[in-house]
């Protein structure tokens, strides 16, 4: 037996977990691959879930004095689809994609606290199951996914919804905080020897990044989410006016975690399309630096703006003076990623595979949603278009135009890696354009309909000039923007049973998660490729000096035994 397959075998009875089989290998897993794939595939369920709903309000609002819905129904409707795409979607799909990817990333075989990690899973597992069961339970929640006071208060929402929602709520902010803590602890103590912070992959410099915002910002949600149980369950009164209580309490509360969670939102969003753009252009990343400061700037400047969610309160021009200032500041760093990707385009031989096309779209459409929201920034057209349908199209662009389009890149992208196939690029093209269209359809009107002066989250509306026509098309748009969804999830299963064999690296990158099989071995590597720049693979096959080449292939030799 060579040493090399010597070293193989004891790193997987070391890294070995209990043989079980099926279903019962999964629920008692702490391998950080399994417990990635499990936040993923849970957070796609509640996926069609949230779509589903969507589709239901756009149906009641496809034309004026519809009553086909209930008030009440749309409200649980409305309700229960922003909490269900913020909390049990988009930020555990990209913690998903982050446990994952993040110690293949930096050369480690796991997370730093593997146990921590499954107990963060079933928290956010069973949180999601728990709201859902309130349809069951005497009425879902109705107040809203920012359940702005005294509305959530007893005398108003009288049914359990708020209740679960609540108590949902926690459990998963519970488990997100760990899984933050979790994350920057395996990126600052288990990086492969030679991978310095100024080496770290950018999708992982801003999951990073992302943890500190995630252990910061929760817990602000997290206090007020139990303040509110005290109010329904005990009777304290913190967001009851009428006793003492502030209604604005809540909001002070709620923006404090809101707005840093727009950015715990797009910051994995914006590693993923770090990624996926240089290598589909050929190039390496321009202004890495730049980058990087940029996402530390963005940190620390989203605890200052959360304000701007509340210029219609009457807080004072001092206040809002200042509010104003942060949130037109906190455009600069993120404008600065645009142009860093542009110029990385720019001369470079792009190939337009179906990820490369939704980082592209990203581009595009997430800059039309930071121009609305630097539009907000200025507090006379924040009086304007506050609770309007433009507040709507400006949120969309940037968390489905953003976050979603970059984690369709982040699938076509990493789907070979983790499965061993290639998701469909034909399908992929379709569904593509599908989602372009569906998503501009949809959307794009409704910046019109808020500066016409129609308000967000009624459940009917009159038949005012150009209403009824703007409605019909983003009801329209939702249909196909929706029928995208579907086909995506078909590309999904198609492809699990047919798509074609992936090899170790079948797009030519550069990080170390290329350097093993696909998908990886239970104990990712047997050695670590030599990290000694940015671009270890580039680096292993390109070296500068012959000596190196034959030390490095030399340590490389048993990774890429095992990736063949």
């Amino acid at each position: 037996m060579s040493d090399a397959t010597a070293l193989r075998e004891r790193a997987r009875t070391v890294f070995s977990i209990p043989e079980y089989k099926g279903i019962l290998s999964w629920v008692s897993s702490v391998d950080h691959k399994q417990i990635g794939l499990m936040y993923i595939a849970t957070s796609l369920m509640f996926f069609l879930a949230g779509a589903l709903l969507a589709l239901l309000m756009r149906t009641q609002l496809i034309r004026p004095e519809n009553h086909w819905l209930s008030p009440n129904t749309y409200n649980e409707l409305f309700t229960m689809h922003g909490t269900t795409m913020i909390f049990l979607v988009a930020m555990p799909l990209l913690i998903g994609l982050s446990m994952y990817l993040v110690p293949l990333m930096i050369g480690a075989r796991d997370m730093a606290f593997p146990r921590l990690n499954a107990l963060g899973f079933w928290l956010f597992f069973f949180s999601g199951l728990m709201l859902y069961f309130s349809f069951l339970a005497g009425g879902s929640p109705a107040a809203g996914w920012f359940a702005y006071a005294p509305l959530t208060e007893k005398a108003y929402s009288f049914n359990t919804g708020m209740d679960y929602w609540a108590l949902a709520l926690l459990a998963n902010g519970i488990g997100t905080v760990l899984a933050g803590l979790n994350l920057i602890v395996t990126i600052m103590k288990l990086r492969v020897p030679g991978m310095s912070i100024r080496r770290l992959p950018l999708f992982v410099w801003m999951v990073l990044i992302n943890g500190v915002l995630i252990v910061l910002a929760l817990p602000a949600l997290n206090t007020a989410l139990v303040m509110l149980l005290a109010d329904r369950q005990l009777n304290a009164l913190f967001f009851e006016p009428q006793a003492g209580g502030s209604a604005l309490l809540w909001q002070n509360y709620f923006w404090i975690f809101g707005h840093p969670e727009v950015y715990i939102l797009i910051l994995p969003g914006f590693g993923i399309i770090s990624e996926v753009i240089p290598v589909f252009s050929r190039k390496i990343i321009y202004g890495y630096g730049f980058l990087a400061a940029s996402t530390l700037a963005i940190g620390f400047l989203s605890f200052g703006v959360w304000i701007h969610h509340m210029f219609a309160t009457g807080l004072g021009f001092p206040v809002f003076y200042v509010f104003a200032g942060a949130s037109m500041l906190i455009a600069v760093p993120t404008g600065v990623k645009i142009f860093n990707w542009i110029a990385t385009m720019w001369g470079g031989s792009i190939r337009f595979t179906t990820s490369m096309l939704f980082a592209t779209a990203f581009l595009i459409q997430f800059t039309i949603g930071g121009l609305s929201g630097v539009a907000f920034a200025a507090v006379p057209i924040d009086w304007q278009v506050t609770d309007s349908y433009f507040v709507v199209a400006h949120l969309h662009y940037v968390l489905f135009g953003g976050t979603v389009f970059s984690i369709f890149a982040a699938f076509y992208y990493w789907f070979p890696k983790m499965t061993g196939r290639h998701l469909s690029e034909r399908i992929g093209k379709f569904h593509f354009w599908l989602a372009v269209v569906g998503f501009n359809t949809t959307f794009f009107g409704m910046h019109f309909l808020g500066l016409l002066g129609m308000p967000r989250r009624v459940f009917t509306y009159l038949p005012l000039p150009y209403y009824a026509t703007l409605n019909l098309i983003a009801s329209l748009g939702a249909y196909v923007l929706v029928s995208s969804i579907l086909l995506f999830f078909f590309n999904l299963v198609w492809s699990l049973r047919r798509g074609r064999a992936a090899t170790a690296n079948p797009w030519g990158g550069w990080t170390l998660e290329w350097a093993v099989s696909s998908p990886p071995p239970p104990e990712n590597f047997d050695l670590v490729p030599p990290v000694r720049g940015r671009r270890p693979l580039w680096d292993l096959e390109h070296p500068e000096d012959p000596d190196w080449a034959r030390k490095g292939r030399a340590a490389m030799k048993p990774a890429t035994e095992a990736a063949t």
